[in-house]
């Protein structure tokens, strides 16, 4: 099935874009998810769904099909199964942020295949609850990453601007060439020396393991609400009958 979901933050594009991209940041804003290792370009973690007493719980993977930064398009490969062997599920997720003013408004597409306990709600109720927990999602990225992200941006300003002053003062006090070329030559070591040992690290990718809080399940019937409950009450209707009758045999007997 296909979920579009919509919205807005309040960063320009190139700051969204960054952070939406930075799966080991926004992880934790993303309810019942929780990520728990990467390795190389492919993130590792579970997803709970709680419906009603019932919890189930999803361990998969996601990487990335597509980053497009000139265009601000990403696509998202994500699988999962359920640790029980009850179902599991997959997705195709494409993301396009565009700007919208001084903010950007961010279109996501779910491409959904789901099997199991949580395949019985139906499209429906499914694109309610993803409404939902997006909306949460939002909410969780613009009261934490997002306003760190505006704090970083300013104090690089400021923290720019006591460079240029202290650069300045550096060049006046410069009045020996010798001391100049051996600096220069010195940051040119440097920097040759870290390009080797990223090159070594991306030559031979590792398995990177990520501390993170436990999630809290997400509950559909929380979510889905109405929907749920209307297709709940045939059912318990159904089961207070046949306890009824039961009752009534027994006692006959």
């Amino acid at each position: 099935m296909e979920l579009i979901n919509e919205f807005d933050v309040s960063v320009p594009i190139d700051t969204a874009w960054a952070v939406l991209t930075d799966v080991e940041r926004i992880a934790p804003c993303l309810p019942g998810a929780q990520l728990q290792e990467i390795e190389g370009e492919e993130y590792r973690g579970i997803v709970k769904v709680k419906v009603g007493p019932i919890t189930a719980q999803y361990k998969g993977r996601a990487t990335f099909l597509e980053m497009d930064a000139t265009a601000h398009r990403l696509v998202l490969d994500a699988a999962g199964r359920d640790t029980r062997g009850a179902g599991n599920a997959s997705a195709i997720i494409t993301a396009q942020l565009t700007s919208s003013g001084s903010g950007t408004h961010v279109t996501v597409t779910t491409d959904l295949t789901v099997t199991g306990k949580v395949a019985q709600f139906g499209r429906g109720v499914l694109a309610d609850v993803s409404a939902k927990i997006l909306t949460q999602f939002v909410d969780n990225l613009e009261q934490t990453v997002l306003i760190d992200d505006v704090l970083s941006i300013a104090n690089d300003v400021v923290d720019d601007a006591a460079q240029r002053g202290a650069d300045v003062l550096a060049e006046a006090a410069m009045v020996v060439e010798d001391a100049v070329e051996a600096i220069k030559e010195t940051a040119a070591d440097a920097v040759a020396a870290a390009g080797a040992a990223i090159s070594e690290v991306k030559a031979s990718p590792v398995v990177r393991r990520i501390d993170q809080p436990e999630p809290e399940a997400i509950d559909l019937l929380g979510s889905a609400g109405t929907p749920v409950l209307k297709r709940a009450v045939p059912v318990l209707g159904v089961a207070v009958a046949a306890l009824i009758v039961w009752r009534l045999l027994r006692r006959r007997r």
